[in-house]
């Protein structure tokens, strides 16, 4: 007696073409949340919660602008800073560029050479 079986994709397959998206994984925790929440208020930017984590996903560049989120946690501007932010993010994707006031992400690394004015150019 042979036996039928479907096939049925994985969801789990891997993609290797470029997704022009950059993105975060912040603690779910009361920083990590009011972070998230800034952030939702951006058109290219996707937040995801999940149990342990929050995902913060988004197309082409997105920018964590650490007065926004010191005035949202209702604290005085400076209190985000970026050791704030490194201590609540735990991973990344796309090139992040850390600035006095904000961290940037962008998804394209020749978007953020261009930014820093870093030449991608192979010297001989």
């Amino acid at each position: 007696m042979t036996t039928l079986r479907a096939v049925v994709e994985s969801p789990f397959k891997s993609d290797s073409t470029a997704s022009n998206k950059c993105g975060v994984t912040l603690m779910n925790n009361q920083v990590g949340a009011i972070v998230a929440e800034v952030m939702t208020g951006l058109d290219n930017v996707t937040v995801t919660h999940l149990p342990s984590m929050i995902r913060v996903d988004a197309i082409g560049r997105m920018d964590f602008v650490y007065d926004d989120i010191s005035e949202a946690l209702g604290e005085e501007p400076g209190f985000f800073d970026q050791a704030e932010f490194e201590e609540n993010m735990s991973t990344h994707y796309g090139r992040m560029v850390h600035l006095d006031d904000r961290t940037i992400m962008f998804a394209n690394p020749e978007d953020a050479a261009e930014y820093i004015g870093f030449d991608l150019t192979a010297s001989s």
